[in-house]
């Protein structure tokens, strides 16, 4: 063949570069995709390990070398209602919780609650624990009675531990109130609230981060005002055991904030 017929000849097979070239990125598109999955499934296990150790440091999950008889010691506590993070359980197993502490504390204040100067119900927002003004105020007074003080003190040690919030807050009647501490309802009932709440800190039983304290006057009943009977169950403080995450916990058409009554 003349060296002429040889420079005219073109090859047919130049699309092989091409599809070399192509197969080459494609296969590093691969890689890249890969090492990505490998990176979150390291994340991912990192923060399954992490879960697991805050639920083993708080009790509520047995650890893998814990076999049988750590799972009947986690179940004991958590009778305490030992859940380490609000954010990673059902709302169906904080009710359970929220239930075991109400159950706990009502027989621990069995006296209290058959005298009717403590009440535990489940309301809108977790367990709510009404201190009735007879048990623990003298009338249109902030400081609580000496003798209630057992009781405050054994609320809080069951509360302590526990992972929830407790927010206290102070209600009244609707009857007006003008002494020499008080020019209203409203600062009665954030002064109660606020002693509650300062007892509980000086006691040192729970985190003064999960502790707040609110007053709502008269503005939040429970029963009628119309009755002494009625005006006796508003002036109370209650205090509310709740999630950090807020959570339903009374049925449809439940209107009040705190849920006293659900």
């Amino acid at each position: 063949m003349s060296a002429k017929t040889r420079k005219g000849h073109v090859s047919q097979e130049r699309w092989l570069v091409s599809y070399a070239d192509f197969i080459t990125l494609l296969f590093a598109f691969f890689v890249v995709l890969y090492a990505f999955a490998r990176a979150d499934a390291k994340k991912q296990a990192q923060v399954s390990r992490a879960i697991d150790n805050a639920f083993q440091s708080m009790g509520a999950r047995p650890s893998a070398s814990a076999g049988e008889s750590g799972e009947a010691g986690s179940e004991g506590n958590r009778a305490a209602g030992a859940v380490a993070m609000e954010d990673v359980v059902s709302p169906e197993q904080v009710k359970e919780d929220l239930d075991r502490i109400r159950r706990d504390l009502a027989a621990t204040l069995s006296k209290q609650v058959a005298g009717h100067s403590v009440s535990l119900e489940m309301g809108r927002d977790g367990l709510v624990i009404s201190l009735r003004e007879a048990g623990f105020f003298d009338s249109g007074s902030a400081t609580p009675k000496a003798e209630a003080l057992s009781t405050l003190r054994q609320i809080a040690a069951k509360l302590g531990a526990t992972p929830y919030d407790v927010r206290v807050e102070g209600h009244t009647d609707n009857l007006p109130i003008h002494n020499a501490q008080f020019d209203s309802n409203w600062e009665l009932s954030a002064a109660r609230a606020t002693h509650i709440a300062r007892l509980f800190l000086d006691m040192g039983a729970i985190p003064p981060e999960r502790i707040s304290a609110a007053g709502y006057a008269e503005y939040h009943p429970v029963a009628s005002n119309d009755t002494a009977e009625g005006r006796s169950e508003n002036r109370r403080v209650d205090l509310v055991v709740l999630p950090r995450a807020r959570l339903s916990f009374a049925g449809p058409g439940a209107g009040q904030p705190t849920a006293g009554k659900p």
